[in-house]
């Protein structure tokens, strides 16, 4: 007996691709949506802190983290508010001196870049832990980015031996302060470079440093240029302010 095979028509074929198609679309925006949901996230992380700082500034007429009324009889701050310690450790812990010193980078309350978090927190300007302690781990009391790095702070300076993050013509990032954020994705970068400055992850108060090279600011590092950064690249993103 003869048997007749059906298989699927040009239309129905037509149909299986436009729906896969569709599919693929959804899913492919869906990555976009949330790919800049991340990048809008770190960028307001970069808006945030100078709000902290001159927040603090316009309620106690100091910097957090460099407060000198901590620890006094009269403190702007509750317990249990703390100075960077051991008190006036050379670039780390200068009371009162009108800068946050020490290292964006730094991960005990010896710096004053440390203790910066602890005041903002106790002012009512953020929220996150006040222990700064080490029973409670950096981990836990740093601020931590969309991409799970820690957030840093530190005074700026236009001297070029005290400032080892600077551009390809070995000019200093520029600002009063500077933001640094670590582990971020090359292509956020340079998108985070777009918005808040001018494109170029090597130029201006925005910069990109390879994580490979060193630490910035701390080992001598220049700022990559954009075209040398691919997609999946993870590095360090500082921003003067």
């Amino acid at each position: 007996m003869k048997r007749n095979q059906s298989g699927f028509t040009l239309i129905e074929i037509a149909i299986v691709l436009v729906i896969i198609g569709l599919l693929l679309g959804g899913v492919l925006k869906g990555q976009e949506l949330i790919n800049s949901a991340k990048v809008k996230n770190l960028a307001t992380d970069f808006r945030n802190i100078p709000v902290f700082i001159y927040g603090y500034q316009d309620k106690f007429k100091a910097l957090p983290g460099d407060d000198p009324t901590i620890g006094t009889a009269t403190p702007h701050l509750p317990a249990p508010a703390a100075t960077c310690a051991p008190l006036n450790t050379p670039g780390k812990c200068v009371l009162g001196n009108g800068l946050i010193d020490g290292n964006w980078n730094d991960t005990s309350a010896a710096s004053e870049s440390y203790v910066f978090w602890q005041h903002v927190r106790l002012a009512g300007l953020t929220t996150g832990s006040t222990d700064t302690t080490t029973a409670t781990p950096a981990a836990v009391y740093l601020p931590v980015n969309a991409a799970g790095g820690n957030i840093g702070i530190q005074s700026g300076t236009s001297s070029l031996t005290a400032t080892p993050m600077k551009d390809a013509s070995n000019v200093p990032i520029r600002g009063t302060y500077i933001i640094c954020s670590p582990n971020i994705l090359g292509k956020f970068a340079k998108q985070l470079d777009i918005q808040l400055d001018d494109g170029n992850t090597q130029t201006g108060s925005m910069m990109a440093f390879d994580t490979s090279l060193g630490t910035p600011y701390t080992q001598g590092v220049q700022a990559t240029l954009t075209t040398s950064i691919n997609d999946a690249d993870i590095v360090t993103v500082c921003m003067g302010v």
